[in-house]
Order: C-alpha cells, then sequence, then structure tokens
C-alpha cells in the first residue's frame, strides 16, 4: 500500500506547476490597450465639422460644442450704450424744455437743463460720428455691408424676419450679426438723430446760442419754429418706439436662439455651433476657422 500512494502525488505536484506559470503570463496584455487608443482621436482633426469637438474635448468648459464668436468690436459696444445713454438724458432735458414740470421753470434751473441737453447733443454727436468710422473699417458685422443689402436674399431678409415676428413664419432666419430688419431700423434710428440734431441746433439758434444762430438758420428761415419744433418732437417719440421695439426683440431672440445676444452687448461674444455658423447669412467656413482659432487661444 506503501508503493500505490507514491504515483499519485506525482501528478498532482506536476498539474500545479503549469497553472502558476499561466498566471503571470495573461498579466501583460491589459497593460497595452490605453496606449494604442490614444492618437486615433488627437490625429484626426483635419475635417472642418470634426475641429469644434475636438477643442471641446481638449479642455473647452462648453460640453454642447458651441463656439466662442467674436461679434461686436469694443467701438461698436461703446457706441451703442453712449447712444442709449444720450437719448436717455436728451428725452427727459428735451422734455423738460418743452413742457416745464415738478419745478418752475426760468433762472438757473432751466439754463442748466439746456446746458445738460447740449452736452448730450454733442456726446451723441460725437459717438455717431465714430460708429461712422466703424461702417468703414468695422469688421463685417459692423460694417455698412451689414445694413445696406448687397443682395436680393439680403434684402428680402426683412420680411422674413417681420414675418417671424407676426407669427406668420415659425423660423427665425439664421444670422450672426444684425438681421436686416433690425439693420433697417438701426438705418430709420440714425436718419431720426440726424433730423433731431439739425432741428436741435436750429431752435437752439433761437436764443442766439452758436452754432444753431449762424449755422442752421436755414431751416428756420423755411419752416419756422413751430414746424421745426413739431419735427423735433415727433422724431423723439419715433426714436423711442424704435428703442423699445429693439429691447423686446433682443430679449426674444436671446431666450430663441440662446446664444448670448443680450450678454454679447457687454462682452463682444455670441456662443454658437458649427452649423448655426455655416448656415447663417453673415458666417461660412472662413467664420468657423476664425471662431476655432479664438476657441484654441
Amino acid at each position: 500500500m506503501t508503493a500505490a500512494t507514491e504515483p499519485i502525488a506525482v501528478p498532482i505536484t506536476a498539474a500545479t506547476q503549469p497553472i502558476a506559470v499561466q498566471a503571470p503570463i495573461a498579466t501583460p496584455p491589459i497593460a497595452v490597450p490605453p496606449p494604442v487608443a490614444d492618437p486615433q482621436p488627437v490625429a484626426d482633426p483635419q475635417p472642418g465639422e470634426a475641429q469644434p469637438l475636438a477643442h471641446a474635448s481638449a479642455g473647452t468648459p462648453r460640453a454642447d460644442g458651441r463656439l466662442r464668436l467674436y461679434v461686436w468690436q469694443a467701438p461698436v459696444r461703446l457706441t451703442h450704450w453712449v447712444t442709449a445713454g444720450a437719448i436717455v438724458v436728451l428725452s427727459f432735458t428735451g422734455g423738460y424744455i418743452a413742457d416745464p414740470f415738478l419745478i418752475p421753470p426760468g433762472g438757473s434751473v432751466m439754463t442748466n437743463v439746456r446746458l445738460i441737453h447740449m452736452t448730450a447733443a454733442i456726446v451723441l454727436i460725437a459717438s455717431g460720428l465714430l460708429r461712422a468710422i466703424y461702417l468703414l473699417i468695422g469688421n463685417r458685422y459692423a460694417r455698412w455691408s451689414a445694413f445696406f443689402p448687397t443682395t436680393w436674399y439680403q434684402a428680402t431678409e426683412v420680411f422674413r424676419q417681420a414675418g417671424f415676428y407676426m407669427f406668420i413664419r415659425r423660423e427665425i432666419p439664421r444670422i450672426l450679426g444684425h438681421n436686416q430688419l433690425a439693420a433697417t431700423a438701426y438705418l430709420a434710428l440714425w436718419a431720426l438723430l440726424l433730423v433731431e440734431t439739425i432741428t436741435g441746433f436750429a431752435l437752439d439758434g433761437l436764443v442766439g446760442s452758436e452754432p444753431g444762430a449762424t449755422v442752421f438758420w436755414l431751416p428756420r428761415e423755411l419752416f419756422g419754429p413751430q414746424a421745426i419744433r413739431l419735427v423735433h418732437h415727433l422724431c423723439m417719440w419715433a426714436i423711442l418706439a424704435i428703442a423699445l421695439f429693439h429691447v423686446y426683440s433682443s430679449v426674444l431672440v436671446d431666450h430663441l436662439e440662446r446664444n448670448g445676444l443680450m450678454s454679447s452687448i457687454f462682452s463682444g461674444y455670441k456662443y454658437v455651433t458649427t452649423d448655426e455658423i455655416l448656415e447663417a447669412r453673415d458666417g461660412g467656413p472662413e467664420v468657423v476657422k476664425e471662431a476655432e482659432i479664438e476657441e484654441a487661444e
């Protein structure tokens, strides 16, 4: 019986050794796959539509794939707010000059109000001149071609945008800068401000102030003070109506597009997808590249 037990112990010992050898052999393949999977997404960002995803995975905080696009230059934003503030001051002071209220007119009160009114007018003119310069040297969203239609499609965009506001069209035109309806409203606003400037200086010249007394004498001779005063007053209400619609439409479009329209007039940046840039009338592949360069920086 002792001889029968010894052969049984030998196969058991031999079987345990291969099992101990196979365990370390199975571990090396587990460490190999990670370096093989990494190079492919990084080495392939050549196509235009794939680049935003590469930038987003490279550390961009926006997980929705939107790009930061620089739209409104600093002088454009500055003139926007200076003009808005000047209109508010001119409206209040002009209303008081036309019909004094709360404080009895005369003396230093009216003199100070007139001084504030004329100072705000000069600031408005300076802001308008700066904005006019950027109609020539600004970016694609600030230049004259963004306001004056250069194609039939751009000209008819007024009706498509108006149709959206009147609930006739369900889709809003794709625009990165000013839509043509807003651009037309701005042109009307600048025309009204020009009329306000001419009539305002003509009225100021009635009391002998310069340059209204000598430079703007012709409107007084042609139309008379009362007609000039009426036009000046009506233009103010038209300007306020445009400003009210501007605020309403800005809030509405910002809510619908969710691209940072309201904040862009402070920061200059909008946040748009690649498809939105490519579909926009004032967009295109070159704008996508500009946004991606900006994003990479």
